[in-house]
């Protein structure tokens, strides 16, 4: 099977979700990309509180359900990993074939000259910019920021490429912008080529990722969902778990990988 994974993988490691009810709780408009190519404001407010964020997100280790799919995939269950998630945990826990639909928070690119540099390089020169700025703890969001007051961001520096002096941007699809077509295609060459379609920790409220249920539907291949709460498209599921996704991807692998016998 191949694996189409959600924000709802990585919240046992500590990184949020946008569309849990806890989430939902919090007033916060996602980040959209068109906004910070254009607004410097907007670029500004997103790296102050990246800096923020940053040093917490990369902190996040991978969980249970994380590790349970990479053990599924070497035991040659699943064939590949189609993820929303930006966090890269999934790497972090072993899995070797994932697609990374919205990109990685770990790189940022130039939009004047496409050069790529590591996020942490950028944090280092963020901290150098910022010497005397405020870096008060606040809750890590889902974009792998954290949520600031507008008065701590006045004065804020930004950084600039190394190469052009072009803007930086995180190496991640934003709201607004679309996923590059290459990465759609390879994408559907797993699912065309999967024997069924795993999908766990994401409502697919975004076509990103709905697109692939669709495509598995179209196939008539099975499509589980391991998820709590509604999933678009679930009507077309063979089986759907309402239940805690470590605890059900771990008690899946504890009983077909025979490393667990």
């Amino acid at each position: 099977m191949v694996v189409l994974s959600g924000a709802g993988v990585s919240t046992d490691s500590g990184i949020p979700d946008y569309r849990s009810p806890e989430s939902l709780a919090r007033v916060r408009r996602p980040l959209h990309g068109p906004e910070f190519v254009r607004n410097p404001a907007v670029r500004r407010r997103y790296w102050a509180r990246s800096m923020v964020g940053w040093e917490r997100f990369r902190q996040a280790r991978p969980c249970r359900a994380h590790h349970a799919i990479a053990e599924l995939e070497v035991a040659g269950l699943v064939v590949g990993v189609i993820t929303q998630n930006v966090d890269r945990l999934h790497h972090a826990a072993g899995s070797r074939n994932v697609i990374e639909l919205h990109g990685a928070l770990a790189e940022t690119v130039c939009l004047e000259c496409g050069a790529i540099e590591t996020r942490d390089g950028v944090q280092s020169r963020l901290l150098a910019l910022n010497p005397s700025w405020s870096r008060e703890t606040s809750p890590i969001a889902p974009d792998g920021d954290a949520d600031l007051p507008d008065h701590l961001i006045d004065g804020f520096v930004t950084p600039a490429c190394l190469r052009c002096s072009g803007v930086l941007k995180p190496n991640v699809v934003f709201f607004g912008h679309n996923v590059p077509r290459p990465v759609v295609d390879q994408a559907f060459a797993q699912v065309d080529d999967a024997e069924a379609l795993l999908v766990t920790g994401t409502s697919l409220a975004v076509f990103s990722g709905y697109r692939f249920l669709v495509r598995a539907a179209e196939r008539k291949i099975p499509i589980a969902i391991v998820n709590r709460g509604p999933v678009r498209g679930e009507e077309r599921a063979t089986l759907k778990v309402e239940a805690s996704i470590s605890e059900t991807l771990a008690a899946l692998a504890k009983r077909v990988v025979p490393a667990h016998s």
